[in-house]
């Protein structure tokens, strides 16, 4: 008999296990929240032994189950990986120190100043670069992609600022964070969410290259609320308000 390949057998266990970790993160299941035993699960997904155990290893490997051997035992939730919701972005990260959504609370108010400095100092070089970077989101068809079309936009804008020190800052951050994300994915329904973040950061050049005060602030104060997701609060950064 011909034995699988392991990256089959590997591709087929991340696939389960990302399908339990959303499960384990939509449904809000508590710390302790029985999944079912082995056997159940192997019956439920339809794998092998040998897909369950993989599944089981980088489940583990994120902090998200732990097994209980034994009757009356099975596969509980060991804990809930951290989370950040902003926009039309759900994002999954690793335990980390900091906090997630502490990197991102310094990247926003990092990013305040320096959009306020690439305003003032953006050169035209610069606005052609922040006009490529829109080409690219734009562009994006899939979260990850998004996502790190928007990470780079951000990137342009602090090169823009000219100011090294804090675009160094700026990129550290950005790097943390990107070292603990492990799943991004779109919210439901958030077309008009996507499409309203393309305007606002449309927007936000278009000020930038005009000099136009009024229309930069408007849009600025527009692109922080429009993170801000009153569904769920509690995994949502705070953003500056520029008055």
């Amino acid at each position: 008999m011909a034995r699988r390949d392991p990256a089959v057998r590997s591709s087929r266990a991340e696939r389960v296990a990302a399908d339990l970790e959303h499960e384990i993160l939509s449904e809000q299941l508590p710390v302790g929240s029985h999944l079912g035993r082995r056997s159940e699960l192997m019956d439920r997904f339809g794998i092998s032994p040998t897909v369950m155990n993989e599944t089981l290893r980088i489940l583990r490997d994120r902090d998200l189950v732990s097994v209980r051997p034994g009757p009356g035992g099975g596969i509980t939730v060991a804990s809930a990986p951290p989370q950040v919701r902003t926009g039309a972005l759900d994002l999954w990260f690793q335990q980390s120190n900091p906090h997630p959504l502490d990197l991102f609370e310094a990247r926003l108010y990092l990013e305040f100043g320096l959009t306020k400095a690439a305003f003032e100092r953006a050169t035209s070089a610069d606005i052609a670069a922040m006009r490529t970077a829109m080409v690219t989101m734009r562009a994006a068809t899939r979260a990850p992609e998004f996502f790190d079309a928007v990470l780079a936009f951000h990137g342009v804008v602090a090169a823009a600022a000219h100011i090294p020190v804090l675009e160094g800052m700026h990129q550290l951050i950005v790097s943390s964070i990107k070292a603990v994300l492990s799943r991004v994915m779109f919210v439901s329904d958030h077309e008009p969410l996507l499409a309203a973040s393309l305007v606002v950061h449309d927007d936000i050049v278009a000020a930038i290259a005009v000099h136009d005060q009024a229309s930069f602030v408007e849009a600025i104060n527009r692109h922080d609320r429009d993170l801000i997701r009153s569904d769920d609060p509690d995994r949502t950064p705070h953003t500056p308000q520029h008055p």
